[in-house]
C-alpha cells in the first residue's frame, strides 16, 4: 500500500481537530452502528472542557489505494514541544487557516518550524461559511507570512482549499460548496511526496512515547532507513552520546485508532515498538552491528517556572491519595520523561521542586491533569526565567495580538503600555482594531483576566515567545491587597454580609476556611486580616423581619490559571482534587509582620 504522512498545523482554534474528524469519517472507518461523535480526536477530557488540543495524536486512514497518517498538533504555542515531534514524523503538512482571522501568532510559530524542515504545505482556508470573512485576501497574507519566512520557491508553490469543516465540504471556489472532502483527499495524494525509500541498516528516532500498564513503555517513531523487525536485536543510541543495547518485542503501525501487529515495518513508515527499555525521546533505535544516530529533537528552552511543594496547609489529606513530596517527585520524573518542553529541578529542600516550561497554560494543564489523578500539592507564583546573555541581564520577549472593537482601544494599549509593551503595529481588521506588541513574558501573567474586565470580555488576544532581550525592569504587579481570615471555620453569612464593603469574596456562605486563607479581594492596596466566622449573638430582643434582608454578593470563584495568575511572591495556590484554595505562605499574621520587618 502507497503512504503518506502528513500533519496538521494551525493557530488554536482554527478548526484542525474537526478537519480530522471529517477526513476520518470520508475513510469510513467507522462502522454503521458507531456513532463517534464530535472532536473524535480529543480523547482527553482536559482536552475535551477547553476545546483545545494539548496532546498529538497519530491516526491513518485509507482512502483509494493510499494508507495516509494524520498528525493532529496542539495550535498553542505553550505545547511547541509537542509540535516539534510531530514534524519530525510529516511528509508534509495542511496548514490549516480561519477565513476570518487569517494567519495569527501560533500560525507563524508552527509555520516557521515546518517550512525550516522544507516541509510541502497545503493551504486550507477554512470557516468559509463565516460572516464578513475574506478567502482571497486570507489566501494572500498566507503567501506574504511564508514569503517572510523565507520558503523556497517551492513551498511558496501551494495549492490553496477553500471549505467549511463544520459543515463537512473542502473545494477549490469558496462560493462553490461541494458535498463532502475528497477535493482536500486528493490534493494531499498530488502534492504531498511519498516517503523516501531508504535502504540501509536499521535507523528510527523516538519521537514519542507511550505507556501500557500491561506491555510498559511503549516507542513511537518513524523508521527513516531500512526497516524493523519483530525479535530484533538492536542498539539504543542516546542523546548523550551513550549507547545501550535492546531487544525489539513487538511491532505496530497504526491503523484508523488501533494499532495492528506487523512482522516488519519499512523506511517511511509511522510505527509503535514494545519490549525496549531504557530509551527516552529523541533517542535513535539503531543497528546492533553498525548503530549510527540520527540528530535528537532540539526544543525550545522553557521561559517560566513555578514552585511545587507539599500541602502542608490545616485541610492536609482531606482529599487526595497522593500527598507525599516522594509521590509528587516521582509523577514529575514520569512527566519529565514524555513531555519535552518540561524541566523539573531539585531544591534543597527535599519537600519543593522546581518546575520549568513553555508559559502558565503549559504548566497548568499538569497541576490540572495531576489533581485529577488525586495528587495533592501547593504551586508559588510563576516566575519568568531571566538569563545573563554577553554580560547584559536578559528576559523573555513575546509577541503580543490583541483584537478589540475600537472604544475599547485606548484602554488595552495603556494596560499593555504600564506592563512594559511595546506597540509595533495598529490596523482596522473588520469592525475591530487590531493591535500587536512586543512585552516582556512578565507582562504577559494576570493581562488575560485584566483585559477581560477593562474591556468587558471583548478582547481577543493570543501571544507568543519571540526572543531574549535586555531586561526592560519593574513592572507594577496587582494593585489590590488580599482579605485574609483570622480564624478556622466556616464562612458565616451574617459575618460575609457585613464584611462586603471591603472587597470581592472568593469563598461562598458556609464554606471551610482556616487561618492565613486569602478569602477574597480587598478594595485597598494592603492585606487585611479579617474574621468571616463569627456568628450572631442571639438576644431576646426580636425586630420582625431584619434577618430576611442579607444580600450578599456571589462569590467570585477562579479558575487554576487565574489563581495562579493572581497570587503574589508570598502566596501559594493550594491545589486539591476537589477544591482550590489561595493562601499565604506564613499563615500566622504576627509571622507575616515579622517577616516583613527584617
Amino acid at each position: 500500500m502507497k503512504l503518506r504522512n502528513i500533519a496538521i498545523i494551525a493557530h488554536v482554534d482554527h478548526g484542525k481537530t474537526t478537519l480530522v474528524d471529517k477526513m476520518l469519517l470520508a475513510s469510513e472507518i467507522f462502522s454503521e452502528h458507531e456513532k463517534p461523535g464530535e472532536l473524535i480526536m480529543d480523547s482527553n477530557p482536559l482536552e475535551k472542557e477547553r476545546g483545545i488540543t494539548i496532546l498529538s495524536k497519530n491516526v491513518s486512514v485509507n482512502y483509494k489505494e493510499y494508507k495516509i497518517n494524520i498528525l493532529d498538533t496542539p495550535g498553542h504555542a505553550d505545547f511547541g514541544g509537542e509540535v516539534e515531534r510531530v514534524l519530525n514524523m510529516a511528509d508534509g503538512v495542511i496548514l490549516l487557516v480561519d477565513a476570518f482571522e487569517g494567519p495569527m501568532p501560533q500560525t507563524r510559530f508552527v509555520l516557521s518550524k515546518a517550512l525550516k524542515m522544507g516541509l510541502k504545505p497545503i493551504v486550507v482556508i477554512n470557516k468559509v461559511d463565516k460572516l464578513n470573512c475574506k478567502p482571497e485576501e486570507v489566501n494572500d497574507m498566507v503567501f506574504e507570512l511564508m514569503f517572510n519566512l523565507e520558503a523556497t520557491e517551492e513551498q511558496l508553490d501551494f495549492n490553496t482549499v477553500y471549505g467549511s469543516s463544520k459543515n463537512g465540504w473542502m473545494g477549490a471556489d469558496w462560493k462553490k460548496p461541494t458535498k463532502n472532502i475528497t477535493y482536500l483527499m486528493d490534493k494531499i495524494l498530488e502534492d504531498i511526496p511519498a516517503p523516501k525509500d531508504n535502504i540501509g541498516n536499521t535507523q528510527m528516532l523516538i519521537t514519542s512515547l507511550d505507556y501500557s500498564s500491561f506491555i510498559g513503555r511503549i516507542a513511537i517513531g518513524r523508521v527513516h532507513r531500512g526497516s524493523i523487525k519483530e525479535n530484533q536485536n538492536i542498539m539504543i543510541c542516546k542523546r548523550n552520546g551513550s549507547k545501550i543495547k535492546g531487544k525489539v518485542k513487538e511491532v505496530f503501525v497504526f491503523e484508523g485508532f488501533e494499532k495492528r501487529k506487523e512482522k516488519e515495518v519499512f523506511s517511511g513508515e509511522i510505527c509503535a515498538i514494545t519490549g525496549v527499555e531504557g530509551f527516552d525521546i529523541g533517542d535513535t533505535i539503531a543497528d546492533l552491528e553498525k548503530p549510527e544516530a540520527l540528530p535528537s529533537i532540539n526544543i525550545d528552552e522553557p521561559t517560566m517556572s513555578m514552585t511545587f511543594t507539599i500541602n502542608d496547609s490545616p485541610f492536609f489529606g482531606k482529599d487526595g491519595k497522593f500527598v507525599t513530596s516522594r509521590q509528587i517527585r516521582e509523577r514529575l520524573e514520569k512527566e519529565q520523561e514524555r513531555n519535552l518542553a518540561l524541566k523539573v529541578e531539585y531544591t534543597e529542600s527535599s519537600d519543593t521542586f522546581k518546575v520549568f516550561g513553555r508559559g502558565v497554560l503549559h504548566l497548568s494543564i499538569l497541576i490540572e491533569t495531576m489533581r485529577r489523578e488525586g495528587y495533592e500539592l501547593q504551586i508559588g507564583q510563576p516566575q519568568v526565567i531571566i538569563k545573563e546573555i554577553d554580560g547584559v541581564k536578559s528576559e523573555p520577549i513575546e509577541e503580543l495580538i490583541i483584537d478589540i472593537p475600537e472604544k475599547f482601544s485606548g484602554k488595552a494599549i495603556e494596560i499593555v503600555s504600564t506592563r512594559k509593551g511595546e506597540m509595533t503595529v495598529m490596523e482596522e481588521k473588520g469592525d475591530l482594531i487590531h493591535l500587536e506588541f512586543n512585552i516582556p513574558s512578565r507582562g504577559i501573567i494576570g493581562l488575560r483576566n485584566y483585559l477581560l474586565t477593562s474591556t468587558s470580555g471583548e478582547a481577543i488576544m493570543s501571544h507568543r515567545f519571540k526572543e531574549f532581550k535586555e531586561f526592560k525592569g519593574n513592572i507594577p504587579g496587582r494593585l489590590n491587597g488580599s482579605l485574609i481570615s483570622k480564624e478556622q471555620g466556616n464562612a458565616i453569612p451574617y459575618s460575609l454580609n457585613n464584611m462586603q464593603d471591603r472587597g470581592i469574596f472568593f469563598v461562598e456562605p458556609n464554606q471551610a476556611v482556616y487561618e492565613g486563607q486569602i478569602i477574597g479581594k480587598n478594595t485597598r492596596s494592603d492585606d487585611l486580616v479579617i474574621n468571616i466566622t463569627k456568628t450572631k449573638k442571639m438576644s431576646n430582643v426580636r425586630s420582625s423581619g431584619s434577618d430576611d434582608k442579607i444580600k450578599i454578593a456571589p462569590a467570585t470563584i477562579l479558575n487554576l490559571e487565574e489563581a495562579l495568575e493572581y497570587i503574589q511572591s508570598d502566596e501559594y495556590v493550594e491545589v486539591t482534587p476537589n477544591n482550590l484554595r489561595l493562601r499565604k505562605i506564613l499563615l500566622k499574621d504576627h509571622e507575616r509582620k515579622r517577616s516583613k520587618k527584617m
